[in-house]
């Protein structure tokens, strides 16, 4: 069965970096383009950023851009987001998120994404 595991979650503090994986099986990952969302607590799951299937293209939400960088390895199944400079309000769950698209638009629509990793914690202290 598809299965969309992230790692790599945690404690940093305020200007810090962190990185997060998220490796994908039961799928054909090249078929795919990936996304990053989150949730902080008490309000809605938020878009971060996607890439898509050859990693050529990527998009941003204005509150990462320059910040966060999404990155992919199809010979490892494996999608990453880098995290700099981070703030206490980027504290939330984050969510790697797979949709069937081979092209280079970028769904910002929680809604449309196929498959859902469990999500890992990101907590930023200030």
């Amino acid at each position: 069965q598809v299965q969309l595991v992230e790692s790599g979650g945690g404690l940093v503090q305020a200007g810090g970096s962190l990185r997060v994986s998220c490796a994908v099986s039961g799928l054909t990952f090249s078929e795919y383009a990936m996304g990053w969302f989150r949730q902080a607590p008490g309000k809605e799951r938020e878009y971060v950023t996607s890439i898509n299937w050859s990693g050529s293209s990527t998009y941003y939400a204005d509150s990462v851009k320059g910040r966060f960088t999404i990155s992919r390895d199809n010979t490892k199944n494996t999608v990453y987001l880098q995290m700099n400079s981070l703030k206490p309000e980027d504290t939330a769950v984050y969510y790697c998120a797979a949709i069937y698209y081979s092209g280079s638009y970028h769904s910002t629509d929680h809604r449309e994404y196929d498959y859902w990793g469990q999500g890992t914690q990101v907590t930023v202290s200030s």
